[in-house]
């Protein structure tokens, strides 16, 4: 088994009992989980693929997967801002599957 799909069944067996699933697009799902490896073998951690990290862990601790802006993002539009997590209404289109805004303030960004 590949190192990115060991990835995918370890977070699918965390986050779906949280109320968190992949993205129905597995491609998709799949492009993002290698980009956390990458920044993991970057940075040694996995901060959001949707973002750039600084490479500083403290500075980065809002954009490590799962970001602290996850949450309020799939409540409020079913989907995280990279749609890696979305909620199952999302999945089982529910929900309009829309633009997720940038919710990390400026002030954090590189």
């Amino acid at each position: 088994m590949k190192e990115v799909e060991k990835l995918y069944e370890m977070l699918k067996k965390i986050q779906e009992p949280k109320g968190y699933y992949f993205n129905r697009d597995n491609e998709k799902v799949m492009e993002l989980l290698d980009g956390l490896l990458v920044n993991r073998g970057r940075y040694g951690y996995m901060s959001c693929p949707c973002r750039l990290a600084s490479g500083d862990r403290k500075k980065d601790a809002d954009i490590i997967c799962p970001c602290v802006y996850r949450e309020e993002d799939v409540k409020e539009y079913g989907s995280c801002y990279c749609n890696l997590y979305v909620s199952k209404e999302w999945n089982e289109r529910g929900v309009v599957n829309s633009y997720v805004p940038e919710r990390r303030p400026p002030e954090l960004m590189l």
